[in-house]
């Protein structure tokens, strides 16, 4: 942790005077995070987006926080070391927690290779927390790489690369478990809009 990450005893968390039962009646619905984990070119960010894309059609407030995007402004600072990696998703974790306390529904689409970082997220966001796992084989991930990023890491170009030089750590118990490898886009956004309606986020 940076010593700008630590908090000074002269910062005191204001309470707000509206609630969040108070955004949701106006919102008209309950925010969730679904945060969804996998290696690079499993298909999280495609999934999120086709995710998205219908919850906007039903009438939805959504927003996606994607792994790329959030590095090109927020963690615009961090590299990809394991302490980098960990701050990265520390983050986006409390940005997610904020989306949540606004009633959105939030779609992280990160890599977030380890388990504790996962469990930190989840821990701020609490029973609204979402683990989608996109799990896809290396191979396949590999063959869908349209930015050549396996070949450069594979190359030795991209240090700690996930996957190759640096560990994913899978999820042991996801809410949602996605096989993009055997199932079509279409079968994926069925089963996550199917958990979201089974759990009482969305109209069935």
């Amino acid at each position: 942790m940076t010593d700008a990450n630590k908090t000074s005893p002269n910062v005191v968390l204001q309470k707000t005077a509206v609630t969040r039962d108070d955004r949701a009646r106006v919102s008209g619905q309950r925010g969730v995070v679904l945060w969804f984990t996998g290696l690079s070119g499993s298909g999280k960010s495609t999934v999120a987006s086709a995710v998205e894309q219908r919850l906007n059609a039903m009438g939805r407030l959504t927003y996606i926080l994607d792994g790329d995007n959030v590095r090109h402004g927020l963690n615009g600072d961090l590299g990809f070391s394991d302490k980098d990696r960990q701050e990265n998703i520390r983050r986006v974790g409390h940005v997610a927690r904020l989306f949540w306390d606004a009633n959105v529904i939030t779609l992280v689409s990160f890599i977030s290779p380890f388990r504790a970082e996962r469990a930190l997220a989840r821990e701020l966001v609490g029973a609204d927390f979402v683990e989608v796992f996109v799990d896809a084989p290396l191979e396949l991930c590999e063959k869908r790489d349209v930015k050549g990023l396996y070949k450069k890491a594979r190359a030795g170009e991209i240090p700690a690369f996930t996957g190759i030089s640096s560990p994913y750590e899978a999820p042991e118990n996801p809410e949602i478990h996605l096989k993009t490898g055997e199932e079509s886009l279409e079968a994926d956004v069925e089963k996550v809009l199917g958990w979201l309606s089974e759990k009482g986020y969305i109209a069935a």
